[in-house]
């Protein structure tokens, strides 16, 4: 599985909208990040709350420059239904994330369990940071659905980031 280091790029891909059109990461890139929230779909109850509290903080990301988007590899159909049902609208929601994309970006992925909402197969969840020159600067990638990093520490972090120009960390984990 390849993992993108901090100061890399990172692979541009196109996903479809559940509102219609798409998000390609190169065209939608944000003044100072873009956050790409993966999710694991419809079928986890971790991801609801995940995403309802992205949708309480969408002003607080847009107010510092941060593009957001929320991925799953879900159909529209059940992308349609996390939206409407876990009331995330504003949320920027893209469905249909194939599986080598998924792999491009290190995710872990798991199949489903049989007799269980589970889709055959989907991602495990992971939050990006990618800077405007489409680099890696931050990222938390996850083998479990629990224990997500909480959206007011990454909002933290980023003040911090960008009042002391703070550098992306872990750029020489492939060093040896």
């Amino acid at each position: 599985m390849p993992n993108i280091l901090p100061t890399q790029a990172v692979p541009d891909f196109t996903v479809p909208l559940i509102d219609g059109g798409e998000f390609r990461l190169s065209e939608q890139l944000g003044e100072n990040f873009t956050l790409l929230l993966f999710y694991r779909g419809v079928h986890c109850p971790i991801c609801k709350m995940q995403l309802r509290e992205l949708q309480r903080k969408l002003g607080d990301f847009a107010q510092r420059g941060i593009n957001v988007v929320a991925i799953s590899m879900d159909s529209q159909e059940r992308a349609r239904k996390s939206s409407d049902e876990w009331d995330i609208k504003d949320v920027t929601l893209g469905y249909g994330l194939g599986e080598d994309q998924a792999r491009d970006f290190g995710l872990y992925i798991s199949s489903g369990r049989p007799d269980s909402e589970e889709p055959a197969i989907f991602s495990e969840p992971a939050l990006l940071l990618v800077k405007p020159d489409q680099t890696l600067y931050f990222a938390s990638i996850q083998s479990m659905p629990f224990t997500r990093p909480p959206l007011d520490q990454l909002l933290q972090g980023v003040d911090y980031a960008l009042e002391h120009d703070y550098p992306a960390r872990g750029e020489l984990a492939k060093s040896r």
